[in-house]
This record gives C-alpha cells, structure tokens and sequence, in this order.
C-alpha cells in the first residue's frame, strides 16, 4: 500500500501541486479569458463557448478565488459524465480531502474532511441543507462544490471540515438535450433523459429523470431507483429572473450491513456473501421544491431570494449486523426496523455590492436565512430481539429461516428544530494587492423533542402506533447562540498569485448539563488556514497549498466532580474541559496542458487527535487518533479527448484514489473496572489497512453519438469502510460500466 500511495504522490508531484478548482471546457472553450478580465480565468468558473461564467454557488458572495482565502474544488458535469459516476462517493473520488467513512448498511454514504463528519449538518443542495439519509442521483447534477474549511460565517452550525454543494441543473433558452443508457456488471441498467429549451422568449424549461434497476456483487442485494428533476426559469426583465425547479427519488433498496468482526479481525469470508434475512428491505423517497429570485438594482447591487421545501421518509426492516461473533464464527442475528421522517423549510435572503471610500474598494455580502426542521423518529422492537443463530463460515442462505416477523413501536420521538443566523462580510480592498476579509454571523439554534412512549394497560402493551395512545414526554427546549467571525488577510504580489491567512470559528452544540444541572453551552471550534494559490499561463495550470489547524478547546466531557465536591459517575453531567485538535496539508493541482485533456490531482495530509481528556472512567484516552480518519488520502485522474486526426473523438481516461491506514470501530475509552479491562482501557477500535483503487475508461464520439466503457478498480483490491462496528461493507470489485449516449 505504501508503494502505491508513493506512486501516485509521484505523479501528482509530476503534473504540480494543488488544485482550487475544476474548469469545464464543455462545447469547446472559445477563449481564456472572461468577458474582458485579461488573465484572469477563474479557477472556481466553469468556462463555456458563448456563455456567461457559471459562479460557484457555495462561496454565495461572488468572490473571485484569487480573493477568497479558502480553498474551493469543483466537479463539473462534463467530468462525471467522462467518470461514469453512478453515485456521489465516485464523484467525490476528485475532491481531495473528502472520503466515504461509511455505507451504513447500503442505505446512505457517509463522508469526513479535515477529521469531521459531513454527514449531520454539512451536505446542501443548490445552496440549502438537505437530508443526507438517503444516497443522492448524480444524473441529474450540474456541478458538486466542495468548499473547504470553516464555513459556518455562510452556513451556520456547519462542521469545520467544509461543506458539499450539490448544483442540480437547470433551464437553458437553446434547445438541447439527450438520451442516454448506461449498462453494466451485475445486471446494472440505468436509461436517463435530459432534454432543455425555451418555451417562449421569457421562459425556458428543463426536465431530466433517470431509472436505475441493478443487482450487485453482493448476493441478495437489490436497488431500483426512479428520479426526475423538472425546472423552469423566468426571464421576468434584464434584471430579474426567477428559477422554480424540484426533485423526487424513491429508492428500494436491500440492507446489507456487510460482513462481520471476531474481536478486532474482520472475518475472512467472501466478498460476495451476504448475511442477511432473504426478506430484508428498505425504502426511501425524498422531494423537493425551491425558487430562487436574483434581482440586479444595477452593475453594482444584487438582491437574492431562496426558498426550499424538502420532505424525507426511509423506512427498512432486516437482520441487523453486530460485532458480537463468536470466535467459530456462530453468530446471533438481531433483527431490526427503522422508520425516520423529515420536512424541511429553509429561507435565504441576501444583499451583494460594491463600493469604494475613497481609494478603498469594498465588495459587502450581508443577508439573513431560516429554516424550521421536523423530524419524526420511530422505534420498533421484537420478541424475541434475535431471530437466529448462523455461521458465517458454512452459512446457507437456502436453508435459512425465511419468516417475516412483526414488531411492536414502542417509540415515536418528535424533534421540532428552528435555525436563525444573520450575517456580514466586507472584502476590503485596500490596494490591487493587499485586500481583507472580515465577517461575522450570530447564529440562533432551538431544538424541542417530544417523545411518545409505549403505555400498559394493567399488563399488557398499548402498541404505541399514534401520540393518542402514548405517554408524551417533553424535553425542555434546547437555545443555542453563538456568534462565529471569519478574517482573512491576501496578498497579492502578482495576478497569478494569492497567499491568504484566515481564522474562523463555528460551534457545535452538546448533549447533557452542567454540575448545576443547566443546558450546557456549546462548544466553539477555531480554525486557522494559510495558504498559496497560483493560476499559471491564464488557467492552463492551478495549484493550491494549504495548511490548517482545526481546535475545539472547549470540547464537552464527563464532570469530575457533582456540584457538592462528590464523585461524578453520571455522563450526562459535562464540562467543557476536553480538545480535539485538527491539523493537516492540502495539495492539489487542476491542469489543462493541451487542448481536451484535463488533470486533476491532491494529496491531503491530516491528524486529529484528542489532545485532552478528563481520564475519568468513560472518558477518551489522551493522544489517540479520532476513528474514521485517515492520516493521507490522495487522487489523480486525466481525461484526455483527441480533437483532430483520424483518432478524432476518442477518448481515454483514469482515476486513481489512495484512503491511508484508519481506526474503525469506537474510540478507546478509560474504564476502571480492571478485572474486565486489566489495563484499564476498554478496547473499541479496529484496525484498518490502507487501500488503492484504479479506474480506467475509452470512448469515442461521433457526431451526436458516443460510446464510453469503464473498467472500475482494476486490480481488484479488497477493503472495507467500516461504520463504528455494526455496519462492515467491503468495496465493490472489479467492475464493467458501458454508456450510450445521443445528444440532440
């Protein structure tokens, strides 16, 4: 693994250091240059014949990179078109620093950056957050925008590792348009339509929509999937425009929590076996709704309004996976259901615009947003909680036992979550060279669960199937406040080069009370980022150094002591006494040598640690790295299309990605009862090896007809993401992927 991480740090080091973004040149770019900005091709702007800059979305103020002191990548569609990608973890593969920790049984994928779980707060979609429970389409993704580092000034309680935008597309007034159908191992169908165009000289519409049916390498395992992304845009006047566009996906799907772990050794079975019951399934669907008003007063003042409404609902029932395997492998399967509901309002307004005092030129972004969440959460239970026993080593699937069994709810918890932040940024430019970011957003959290709980009737269970039959309780509502400034000072000695600095802080907030038995305050994480960007030869070559230091000095841990001076042994009494610290290296670098061939390519270096803990009984153990983080991940890929000579309109390409050395599992924790842990730790994490995966793909164009095939993980490696210790999910083997496409 080593050699392999070496390899392709070689390479990255051949083609330069760091990319900031990925620039399109989809229909043939016409020029370098944007609109009359000589030398200054914008890493973070998709650039395309004949058509005005695409903005990135995530960076909301308009900030040209070069001013930005924050790191920014973008995929275009034209890449993941080129990749195949089917899911968001394979369009990922090019953003350094980002990496798939988790499958969670096959129904979602989680991901980290800089050490920090994106998965709860950190995942948007065109601009709002959305419910990161259910695997997303990529067909119909115009662009996925990974902002790098603190970003709470924008977003609000987001973790400081940086946050995943996901740009669905939309209308365009030329008519276009094509079909396509992708083909597959393992009975992997996906047809998809994409057709755009105006419907009069102030409107145009946009409908794309895919359907996916597959097996998988994994016995049993079964997806089907419909989505349809439908969108208009509005040309109210030369300064007004409206977009209302939506989504909707439903997805059944087979949970399959993967293999199993015999102390801390994942078993050695198969890859392609699967563990659990013949009937196991599950469901998602999810929709959306959301209009988007950008208002221009003038050259210099831009007025923005987003509204969005989400819904979510995932259910599943299925045996369960847990690390608890014999050492002969017999293995007692729990059985399992879950059923979790989600509505989302968000509302964004926002002012851009620029003036100058003086010789000081200033560029301000200040707006307000809301968004009101309700999630409802059921729990089930059975009797018996255990459906059988197997063995994973002589396991039969043919003559299992194939019953479905009924569960009883016993639970149903309600969380209402309303969220409030206003905010402002001015970018001062003092000289063409020397400029400064400051902002500051004040972000307002309340929180409110109310659970309903199975109730007896003499002595017998009432079935809690409705609040009308359940005893409700109600948590006392939960505020938060914080305020979360951003600084960064850039230097700019030349038009291709920007060195920035930056602080920032976001906050995170906690569970359990104080001693005094007060909400406990949550907990303020400070971010420093410094780091070089150059943009060489108008945009043929972008590099990005970046180095960070992520600390929560104020992370929340069991109180020592009761507020009498008596020995604490309760968990829920916290103090914010603890630290975790990030801190790492980013490089990345985007390419675009020759005509038609684009490179892309990082290397991410990253250590999170708990750099203090109490040493109580159940605390963390001071030193050790933080679980599902590993110290370097790297990537590279090329596409290259030949555009003249009789080869014109093939194309090959590659991608490679290395995950480093990782802790599955939990963290190791403190515990005092030493005649179970003699060394009086309790021993949570399981090891994991590093890993390399190859792609590589052809194809060739004519006309309006093409032809791509992928050969995935060409050398047929085998690892797993491992999600704390029930869910142990190997990845997939070699594969085949094949496309045809016809664009109108």
């Amino acid at each position: 693994m080593r050699q392999n991480l070496i390899t392709l740090l070689a390479l990255i080091c051949f083609a330069s250091s760091y990319s900031q973004d990925y620039t399109s040149t989809e229909n043939n770019t016409a020029s370098d240059t944007v609109k009359n900005k000589k030398g200054e091709i914008l890493n973070e702007v998709i650039v395309t014949k004949n058509k005005e800059p695409k903005p990135v979305t995530a960076v909301r103020s308009g900030l040209k990179p070069m001013d930005n002191p924050q790191a920014i990548q973008v995929i275009g569609a034209e890449i993941i078109e080129q990749q195949q990608a089917i899911r968001l973890s394979e369009v990922l593969k090019n953003a350094n620093g980002v990496y798939v920790s988790s499958a969670r049984g096959g129904a979602q994928e989680s991901f980290f950056s800089r050490g920090y779980d994106m998965s709860a707060n950190n995942m948007f979609k065109n601009g709002f957050r959305y419910n990161a429970g259910s695997i997303p389409d990529v067909s119909g993704l115009d662009k996925v925008e990974f902002l790098k580092g603190g970003s709470a000034l924008l977003f609000g309680n987001v973790a400081p590792g940086g946050i995943v935008n996901l740009v669905t597309k939309t209308p365009q007034f030329k008519s276009g348009g094509e079909i396509s159908m992708q083909m597959g191992s393992y009975a992997y169908y996906k047809p998809s339509i994409d057709f755009y165009g105006p419907l009069s000289k102030s409107i145009a519409f946009r409908i794309n929509g895919s359907y996916e049916n597959s097996e998988s390498f994994r016995d049993v395992v079964k997806n089907e999937r419909l989505y349809v992304n439908p969108s208009l845009l509005f040309d109210i006047s030369a300064k007004t425009q409206i977009t209302v566009q939506g989504d909707y996906l439903s997805a059944d799907w087979t949970p399959d929590f993967g293999t199993g772990i015999i102390g801390k050794e994942l078993v050695d079975v198969p890859r392609n076996n699967f563990y659990g019951a013949l009937w196991s399934n599950g469901n998602t669907k999810s929709a959306s709704a959301s209009a988007l008003v950008n208002h221009n007063f003038n050259d210099n003042w831009k007025l923005n309004f987003n509204s969005s409404f989400q819904n979510y609902d995932r259910s599943s029932k299925s045996t369960a996976q847990l690390a608890t395997v014999d050492a002969n492998g017999n293995w007692a399967r729990p059985l399992v259901q879950n059923k979790n509901l989600e509505q989302i309002l968000g509302d964004q307004l926002s002012l851009q615009g620029t003036f100058n005092t003086g010789s000081v030129k200033h560029q301000i972004f200040t707006g307000a947003d809301w968004e009101n969440s309700f999630a409802t959460a059921y729990t089930f239970a059975f009797s018996p909680a255990n459906y059988d026993t197997i063995n994973l080593y002589n396991f039969d699937p043919s003559t299992q036992r194939n019953d479905i069994p009924d569960a009883r709810t016993t639970q149903i918890a309600k969380t209402e979550t309303n969220r409030f932040g206003v905010y402002a940024q001015d970018l001062i430019s003092f000289t063409e060279k020397i400029k400064l970011l400051a902002g500051i957003r004040w972000s307002w959290q309340e929180a409110e669960v109310t659970t309903y709980k199975e109730v007896y009737n003499n002595t017998t269970k009432v079935q809690t199937t409705s609040p009308e039959n359940a005893v409700a309780v109600v948590t006392p509502k939960r505020l938060d406040n914080a305020f979360s400034p951003k600084v960064g000072l850039v230097y700019q000695p030349t038009k291709d080069i920007s060195v920035f600095g930056s602080y920032s802080n976001s906050f995170t907030p906690n569970t359990g009370t104080t001693v005094d038995l007060q909400p406990i305050k949550p907990s303020i994480i400070d971010q420093y980022e410094a780091g070089i960007k150059t943009d060489f030869l108008k945009g043929l070559l972008s590099t990005n150094v970046t180095v960070y230091q992520i600390t929560n000095s104020n992370f929340a841990q069991m109180a020592q002591f009761k507020a009498d001076g008596t020995a604490n042994a309760d968990t829920n009494l916290k103090v914010l006494s603890g630290e975790t610290k990030s801190k790492g290296v980013e490089i990345d670098v985007t390419a675009r040598p020759v005509e038609g061939l684009n490179i892309i390519a990082g290397y991410s270096y990253n250590d999170m640690r708990y750099t203090k803990t109490s040493g109580l009984n159940g605390s963390f153990i001071e030193g050790d790295r933080l679980v599902r983080t590993p110290q370097n991940t790297a990537n590279l890929s090329f596409f290259y299309t030949l555009q003249e000579g009789f080869f014109k309109g093939v194309s090959v390409g590659a991608i490679g990605n290395y995950v480093g050395d990782r802790l599955g599992g939990w963290n190791d924790q403190y515990n005092t009862d030493t005649t179970k842990y003699p060394d009086g730790i309790y021993h949570r994490e399981i090891p994991l090896k590093g890993y390399t995966t190859i792609d590589v793909s052809a194809g060739y164009t004519w006309k309006k007809f093409s032809i791509l095939c992928k050969l995935s993980n060409i050398t047929n490696e085998l690892n797993y993401t491992v999600h704390e210790n029930y869910s142990v999910n190997p990845i997939a083997p070699r594969q085949v992927m094949t496309s045809l496409r016809y664009k109108f």
